[in-house]
This record gives C-alpha cells, sequence and structure tokens, in this order.
C-alpha cells in the first residue's frame, strides 16, 4: 500500500526535545506522517528524554526488549516492566521540577503514564506525545506510515534527535529551577519548558 503525500515525517521520542518541536511546529498548519515501520535504531532517543537534575543533564531511559534483535521494527518493541522503572522516572522527575513554577498544573496529566503499564514503547510513546500536544494546546493531524520506506520526497526528520542535528540549535533563554548552578540548559525534554514556563512554553518555541 503506497503512503500518501505528506509535508513532513517523523519518528517519535519519549519526552521529545525542544529542536524536535521546533521543526515540528513548522508543519503545524499540514499533515503529518508518523515512522511506525522502521526498525528500532540503537542508541536512540525513542526511548530516552533529557531532563535538568540538581547535579546536570539527566538522562531518563525506558527499558526495552527486541525480539527480533536490531530487526525488530519499532511498533513491536515491547517495554520491559521487569523493574519498577515508571515509580523511578516519575520520582526523578518529581524530585527535579517539584519546585517548578508549574509542575502541580500539569502532574495530574503527565502522572497516568507512570501508573498504567503499557506493553508497547510506540503504544506509549504516541499517548504521551497526545498529551504533550494538548499541554501546548495544539491541534496537530498526523497519521501512520503502513510500509517503511528508506527515503521520501518530503523533509525527513526520522533522525532529528541526534548529536550531529542538534550542536547548532540554541533555544530562547528562560528560567530553570537549577540554572543558578550549571547555567541554562537550552535543549531538554519539553517537560522541562511546560514545568518552567507552562501556558507561555508555546511562545517560547515559536
Amino acid at each position: 500500500m503506497l503512503e500518501p503525500v505528506n509535508n513532513a515525517i517523523f519518528s517519535l521520542f519519549y519526552l521529545p526535545n525542544l529542536y524536535y518541536f521546533k521543526q515540528f511546529l513548522a508543519y503545524k498548519h499540514h499533515h503529518i506522517l508518523i515512522e511506525k515501520q522502521e526498525h528500532f535504531p540503537k542508541q536512540t532517543f525513542r526511548n530516552r528524554a533529557e531532563i535538568y537534575s540538581p547535579n546536570g543533564i539527566l538522562n531518563l531511559s525506558i527499558p526495552v526488549t527486541r525480539s527480533n534483535g536490531n530487526h525488530t521494527v519499532y511498533k513491536d518493541i515491547k517495554i520491559c516492566n521487569d523493574t519498577n522503572w515508571q515509580h523511578i522516572h516519575w520520582k526523578t522527575i518529581t524530585s527535579c521540577y517539584r519546585n517548578s513554577a508549574y509542575f502541580e498544573f500539569y502532574e495530574d496529566d503527565f502522572v497516568p503514564f507512570y501508573q498504567k503499564k503499557y506493553i508497547h514503547l510506540f503504544d506509549y510513546n504516541v499517548d504521551l506525545f497526545t498529551q504533550i500536544l494538548k499541554s501546548l494546546k495544539l491541534t496537530i493531524n498526523f497519521s501512520f506510515t503502513n510500509v517503511y520506506a528508506a527515503t521520501y520526497n518530503q523533509p525527513d526528520f526520522r533522525n532529528i534527535i541526534l548529536a550531529k542535528n542538534t550542536q547548532n540549535f540554541v533555544a530562547k533563554p528562560y528560567f530553570q529551577v537549577f540554572d543558578d548552578r550549571e547555567g541554562f540548559k537550552g535543549n531538554l525534554s519539553i517537560i522541562d519548558l511546560l514545568f518552567n514556563q507552562g501556558p507561555q512554553a508555546l511562545s517560547f518555541l515559536l
């Protein structure tokens, strides 16, 4: 089945960073295609995010299992729930952002994602991403790939969160809880911006 003509294609990441959202918003008035059929890449941000802790940048990583090794399709990647990673992630997020201006404003919206058990990473990321768009008060139309294509005629942002792609990105500075310790960190997870700036978050991205 052929994919429809779209304006851009993206992959889904866990709590994506600001650079991702800057590019995503550039196509907010168009239809976006979300990659579902790609092989799950190594060392990816699809199950990893960066937040600001008292000790600097901290990685949050969702444990996953690959049924077919490196050939496992993204939609088939399963979350490993043998450890209580959700409790650890939410406890860490709470510890880092409980003193931010808007954490309590969004807390009830995000806590369910650290309580409900998900089987597949893709489903988890879709639901969490949908909540992020809602928190940003954004309505963006998107659909999912039915087959994998190595190249597209439209802009391809499937590997947008890579060091080589983000090293020159400078976000507009905003107040962060721990910026008095290590200064402003300009390309963290979207929740850093949301919890610190609340309803003003979208204006920083635009």
